[in-house]
């Protein structure tokens, strides 16, 4: 779940401040501090970008489990498609 803390290091990636629960105290004279409403709407964008990409982590998961090197040698080697199978399966799975 995307927090206040992570929009603030994304809005303000150079600032320095401190989120004690929900009161922050910003430290950077030099930097504007984010309005609330900045902040929210920034938690609802990386909120949304990272839901996006569940697809994505999920077949990484699962692609990690293969040993893909050893089923494309295998495949080569005996004329198989049991990785590309494989592969397919999972984005199937998993789609965009």
């Amino acid at each position: 779940m995307i927090g206040a803390t992570e929009a603030l290091q994304s809005l303000t990636p150079k600032a320095e401040w401190v989120l004690r629960g929900d009161v922050l105290e910003w430290h950077s004279a030099d930097i504007t501090q984010p309005t609330q409403s900045e902040i929210d709407a920034e938690v609802t964008r990386l909120q949304a970008e990272y839901d996006s990409q569940e697809y994505a982590r999920n077949r990484k998961a699962e692609y990690d489990q293969l040993n893909q090197f050893e089923m494309q040698f295998n495949d080569d080697r005996d004329g198989t498609t049991t990785w590309v199978d494989a592969i397919n399966e999972i984005k199937g799975r998993h789609p965009k």
